[in-house]
Parts: C-alpha cells; structure tokens; sequence
C-alpha cells in the first residue's frame, strides 16, 4: 500500500540521519524502533487517518495532534518536545520549512481582555500547582546558578526592584501584575506606594486577597484594568511578562503611554519575551503557531531591536539592557518537572485537553529559550534626554559584590 511505502521511506530516511530513543507503534500492530536500546519516547497512533500528522511533523503538527488525541505520546515532556524537534529537523528542513513566519493581530481592549481571561483564568489552583509559592508566572533570576525557585523568583524581584532604585515613598505602577508579588514586595521591602493592573478576573481577586492579608491595603491598590485606562503620574513604572501582549505595531504606543505616566525623573523597566528572528518572526517549525492557536491567543514577540526602537518612538530612552534567556530556559524546565510531579493532582483540575496543551508548552518553551529561538530581556529606561540621578556604573544593582 501507498502509505505503507511511504512511512517506511520516512522511518529509514530519519535512521539514515540520527537514530533516536523513539518507539513508533500503529494500530495494527507494527512497530518502528528508530534508535537501539530501549526508547525514551513512545508515538502510538490509532488509526490510518493520524498518520499524516506524522509524516510531515512540524512542532505545530505534532502538538495539534497530541493535544487533540489524534495520537498519543509516552514519555518525559522533556523528551517529547527534543523528539519531535528531531522529527521535524529531519523531515522538513531540506524543504525550507525553517522560515519563521511574522503575523500581525488586531489588538484592542476588548479582544486584548478576552485573551488575557483564556489564559490567565484557568484557576488559581492550576498555577499554584507548578509555580513557586509566591506565583510569580515570569523568569526567575538564577544570581548562583544553584537556587531553587522559590529564592530565584524572590532574587528576580529583588533584581528588578534594585535596578530601578526604588526608594520609600516613590509610587510604583506594575503594568500586568499578576498574583501581586512584585507589588507586595515593593511595598513591604521597599515601602513603595503601589499599583498594580491586571485584566484577568483570577489574578485580581487572589491579589486583592493577598494585600488585605498583608495588612497593606493601604500602600497597594490592585485593579481589574487595562493599561491605556491608568491615568496618573509614578516615579516608577514596571512591566514584567506583559508587552507580549501587545502587538507589534502598538509597542510605540504602549512605550509612549508609559512615558506619559512616568515622572521626569522617573525610571521604567520592560521585562519581556523576545523573538531572535531580526524580522520579528515566530519559533521555527511552527512552534509559534501551535502557541498562538492553544495557549496565547494575538501574542506577538519582537526582536530586541524593534523594542528599542519603539521605546525610542514612545519618547523613552533605554539605559540597560539585560539578556536573561539562559535564566527563562531554566525557569521554564523548572515548571515543566514541577508540572510533572504534580500531574495527578492538575488532572483533578483541567480537561485532558488542556492538560496537554500546557504540558507540551511548558516543555516546549524551555526547549525554546535553551535552543535561543526566544529570548528574554530586561531593559531600564527614562524619559528620552532626562538624567535621573542614577549612578554611574552597575555596581549597584550587585550591592554584594565585593568593592
């Protein structure tokens, strides 16, 4: 038969290649070991209609097919996403399938707000599950290389909050502020005057909750709100895992209503996700098209370039940049094993459906930053020409270094 000929051509061409620890099983009984010894990942596809998911496996392809139970897959997550990485490597680069494509949505507040709820709404327990006990959902700060993550996500508050000088008194604005960690932090270490906004209904009310629990209603005002609704004037303005959401072309608007907010000594940090393609393109083999369609609906990532620029276009001038992909590669790997620990307790808490999708996500996206196909940066800037009494060199941001 056709398809027959066909996947065995497939399955000889990827041996010829690389073997892999992949076990390939149909549903009538074959059976294709890809490497020697025992594998590592076993594919299982029910029926004849699966079997093109497979035989042109781009990451989008294959997730698809998971997540929807078209097939099904046994092994670490881990090992899932390097094997189907290798699939499509195999298969698809000779064919020019590494093209990373640039897409462009309609963002405005209402559409902006509904993606926010798909993502962020699940429930709080499902986060509390993988997250650390302060539910920081962004890159952790690795100082050591060592920590685990509950002290990585507290130093990467730290970090932040030390690199923008946050003094008692000064009113800090966090654009995105999720469960309210850096706010609570700010306030209480810091004794910054804060506040924090978010669209998602579930990161409001555990935030509020917190505060109140804090005894810091007082210094900490959350609110359910849109960013481009927040009037007021702050010394310091943070805005960590949030500009993902944006849009390409809105970022020298987004920038610019930051700048508008901003003091004239003020100092603002933007903590996000980059692409590395210069052209603003997605993750290869449509990584990013499985995440757009199942995980983060109208997210857009930028390269490093095109956030400076729109920062310089919003009136804003960049005084530090730091690259963090290395510490988001971890972080990412660290909520996938913890995803995995705690995977009899999430299935209580989501569909099967969903499950999988964020077990290929987490996974998938530390394969992502380890690979260097996203990145992440942390960019100080102030009001474009102003001179904020900052000091001169790092140093202060390292207040343990050695003098």
């Amino acid at each position: 038969m056709f398809w027959e000929k066909r996947l065995e051509h497939w399955v000889q061409n990827i041996r010829s290649q690389s073997p892999l620890p992949l076990r390939l099983e149909l549903w009538n009984g074959q059976r294709f070991d890809f490497g020697q010894g025992l594998p590592q990942v076993t594919i299982t596809v029910p029926r004849l209609s699966a079997l093109s998911y497979l035989l042109r496996p781009s990451l989008s392809s294959l997730g698809i097919a998971y997540v929807e139970g078209k097939i099904d897959v046994k092994g670490k997550a881990a090992e899932m996403i390097a094997i189907g990485n290798a699939l499509a490597v195999h298969t698809l680069a000779a064919k020019g399938r590494l093209s990373r494509v640039v897409r462009s949505f309609k963002h405005d507040k209402a559409h902006d707000a509904e993606a926010i709820r798909y993502h962020y709404d699940v429930s709080n327990d499902f986060y509390a599950q993988w997250l650390d006990r302060n539910m920081v959902y962004s890159c952790a700060y690795f100082e050591h290389g060592d920590e685990d993550l509950d002290t990585a996500q507290l130093k990467k508050i730290d970090h932040i909050l030390t690199k923008i000088q946050v003094r008692p008194g000064d009113r800090l604005l966090d654009i995105g502020c999720g469960w309210g960690a850096l706010v609570l932090r700010a306030a209480e270490k810091f004794g910054a005057r804060c506040v924090g906004v978010t669209l998602s209904e579930n990161q409001y009310a555990l935030a509020k909750e917190r505060v109140a629990r804090a005894g810091l209603s007082d210094r900490v005002d959350i609110r359910l709100q849109d960013y481009r609704d927040v009037e007021g004037s702050f010394e310091r303005i943070t805005s960590v895992g949030m500009f993902e959401h944006v849009g390409l072309k809105l970022l020298p608007a987004y920038f610019a209503k930051i700048n508008t907010l901003l003091t004239e000594d003020g100092i603002a940090m933007n903590h996000g996700i980059t692409s590395t393609d210069p052209d603003n393109g997605e993750a290869p083999f449509g990584g990013g098209e499985f995440i757009e369609k199942y995980v983060f609906p109208l997210g857009e990532l930028p390269h490093i370039g095109l956030v400076l620029r729109s920062m310089q276009e919003g009136g804003l001038e960049a005084l530090d940049v730091e690259n963090l992909r290395r510490h988001y590669a971890r972080t990412c790997s660290i909520w996938a094993e913890n995803f995995e620990t705690r995977a009899d307790a999430i299935r209580t808490l989501t569909d099967d459906k969903h499950f999988r999708i964020w077990q290929v996500y987490l996974a998938g996206s530390a394969y992502a930053f380890a690979q260097d196909w996203i990145s992440l940066y942390q960019v100080i800037c102030v009001k474009a020409g102003r001179s904020p009494q900052s000091p001169w060199s790092r140093r202060y941001i390292y207040p343990a270094i050695e003098r």
